[in-house]
């Protein structure tokens, strides 16, 4: 088989690839939608007040769940790959997330099956089509604050994951994967939010406040706790390359 004759290295290279690319896009995907942390913990709501006004409240974009899963996997390209592997990896991640909205978006005008519609009524003569296009239907402001938050924070951490490997070496991996995950994590949650729902959108400032540092709370909170994974990451890589070396 053709597989069979790529190096360890280039296989982990297309795994890691398929690791970024899929939580990319799924990310994107379910963006969209907003939630509430302490309802979905079963708690009120904090409601407390804000220096830039209204309340904060735990909400969040759903892409945030598995956002941080892409930083990480940026990173270990970054150590085995370099700047040039992450680039690679993220122009071409940006184009396939804007074929994947063009593609959703042709999907909401095909004409629905009536069948399809009648089914899906229910006792509340729910509009399922209506659903369908109301979630999928991204704006140009969505996928414009998607695509430049996405490229501008992997640009970004991709620099100052360079920078601090310059200065460490290939020692203290928890610092350079770290900490330049929390500083392009913070610049890609307000800008995305920024973009998209108050720039293009309707939100209020207090609302694209209140969800961007929620969204980076989260992701600095999992960025900490996935430093461990890190290390086991790198033991695992370093142990299957090994067997190349061998040969």
């Amino acid at each position: 088989m053709i597989f069979n004759e790529f190096s360890r290295k280039q296989k982990l290279f297309i795994f890691l690839f398929g690791v970024f690319l899929t939580n990319a896009i799924v990310a994107e995907i379910i963006g969209v939608k907003i939630v509430s942390i302490e309802r979905t913990l079963g708690f009120s709501p904090l409601h407390w007040a804000t220096p830039w006004g209204d309340f904060w409240d735990l909400n969040q974009t759903a892409g945030a769940l598995n956002w941080p899963l892409v930083f990480i996997t940026s990173d270990i390209i970054n150590d085995y790959f370099g700047k040039k592997g992450v680039r690679f990896i993220s122009f071409t991640t940006a184009l396939f997330i804007a074929f994947s909205f063009f593609i959703i978006y042709t999907a909401t005008l095909l004409v629905p099956a009536d069948f399809w519609v009648e089914v899906n009524k229910g006792s509340e003569n729910f509009n399922i089509n209506s659903a369908f296009a109301r979630i999928f239907r991204q704006g140009l402001g969505i996928i414009l604050g998607s695509l430049s938050a996405f490229l501008v924070s992997q640009i970004i951490d991709a620099l100052v994951f360079e920078k601090i490997k310059s200065r460490t070496g290939s020692k203290h991996i928890w610092l350079r994967a770290t900490g330049s995950t929390l500083i392009s994590q913070l610049i890609d949650s307000v800008l995305v939010i920024g973009i998209a729902f108050y720039a293009f959108g309707n939100w209020t400032f207090a609302q694209w406040m209140n969800v961007s540092f929620n969204n980076y709370l989260y992701k600095f909170v999992v960025a900490i706790l996935f430093t461990p994974l890190l290390y086991v990451a790198h033991w695992a890589i370093e142990k299957y390359l090994a067997k190349d070396k061998a040969l």
